[in-house]
């Protein structure tokens, strides 16, 4: 599976950024899928995940509320929908799949990975 994440920029804080996850060489519908991002200097960290239906979701804390992870299985793309956006959020986001099921919030559980694409939430 090769994934291409894309529309990531430059926003103010309290801003509003969409990110898609676009899959090709495979169909996902049956994968797991999931967002992790990696601020500079840090490690990756788990965003959020959603099933291979879409009908389960889970978040970290620190985006509940404010980020919506959603599917659209017949054009094999995943969507992160971020609100309300901080400084903090700053960092490049990766989308990642998995062949298992269950909550999964490591990045050494996911098997596929795209390349990032860059949020700057600045003023």
């Amino acid at each position: 599976v090769q994934l291409q994440a894309s529309g990531g920029g430059f926003v103010q804080p309290g801003g509003s950024l969409r990110l898609s996850c676009a899959a090709s060489g495979r169909d996902i519908s049956s994968v797991d899928m999931g967002w992790f991002r990696q601020a500079p200097g840090k490690d990756y960290e788990f965003v959020a995940l959603i099933n291979w239906n879409g009908r389960s979701t889970y978040y970290a804390d620190s985006v509940k509320g404010r980020f919506t992870i959603s599917r659209d299985n017949a054009k094999n793309t995943l969507y992160l929908q971020m609100s309300s956006l901080k400084p903090e959020d700053t960092a490049v986001y990766f989308c990642a799949g998995r062949t298992g099921s269950g909550p999964a919030t490591r990045p050494y559980e996911y098997l596929y990975w795209g390349q990032g694409t860059l949020v700057t939430v600045s003023s």
